[in-house]
């Protein structure tokens, strides 16, 4: 009775361990979709809100329909230019699925930032995400991912720039692992409130918009984070870089040339 009782016993917890394996599984799933979708809806959103196109109890439909005015396109960050049709499937990249998060840990997608790496992001993709959205003289908005080290994590967010290609709009941050009430100030619409209207770039070319410690004196200085240096030198880095020629400035330059 012993021995049949502990196999009894065993059989039912395979069969439960089994069977409760079986519906995570179905739930993550079946779950996917959705999760996908909330993440896209997100994404857009942040986009819309950095643009300055989001308002307050907005709907799903109203932010679907909003983000469908901006075209999507890859830049290659090497050439400073549009990707083509026929580079993109020589480098085996959907447009439609691409991810770039993704791309900068695969070798063969991205290069390495070790040794010279300002913005702590290790890896960079070769190819960027962009968001136009389009206007009559061309360009009305344009939205760049960027990214870097801050505190505790990866700052992820979009930088906006008017159809001048000089001009921000708007800097938002959709996902970041600052300490509340310090770093975590990023996302507070104050402080977000001081980046619309300053120039993204001097007269000489060079990145003019800085983040800085204390108040800003100077034009372009964005007040820092108070109590959270490291945050405020990460944002003011990972500006650095992206307006940078490492990051998006020969992209910039080639568009407003008429070359991109």
């Amino acid at each position: 009775m012993g021995k049949q009782s502990a196999k009894q016993t065993l059989t039912v917890a395979l069969v439960l361990c089994l069977g409760c394996s079986v519906l995570v599984s179905t739930a993550a799933v079946g779950l996917k979709p959705m999760q996908e979708a909330n993440r896209l809806l997100d994404r857009n959103k942040n986009i819309l809100g950095a643009a300055g196109l989001l308002a307050p109890g907005q709907s799903r439909a109203d932010i679907d329909r909003l983000f469908a005015e901006f075209q999507v396109r890859l830049v290659n960050l090497e050439t400073g230019r549009y990707a083509t049709d026929d580079e993109l499937k020589a480098a085996g990249i959907d447009p439609r699925s691409y991810d770039q998060r993704k791309a900068a840990r695969d070798p063969a997608l991205s290069v390495s930032m070790k040794g010279d790496d300002p913005a702590g992001i290790l890896r960079k993709a070769r190819y960027a995400t962009v968001y136009v959205l389009p206007g009559e003289q061309g360009v009305r908005q344009m939205v760049l991912p960027v990214h870097g080290a801050g505190l505790w994590g990866t700052l992820y967010g979009f930088l906006v720039l008017e159809g001048d290609l000089n001009t921000v709009k708007g800097l938002s941050f959709y996902e970041h692992k600052e300490t509340p009430g310090l770093g975590a100030k990023v996302d507070e619409p104050d402080w977000k409130a001081l980046w619309p209207g300053k120039q993204a770039y001097n007269e000489q070319g060079q990145v003019a918009v800085r983040v800085v410690k204390g108040p800003g004196s100077r034009e372009g200085e964005i007040d820092g984070l108070s109590g959270a240096t490291l945050t405020t030198r990460g944002v003011d880095n990972l500006i650095q870089f992206w307006l940078g020629e490492r990051g998006f400035a020969p992209f910039i330059k080639n568009l407003k040339a008429g070359e991109a």
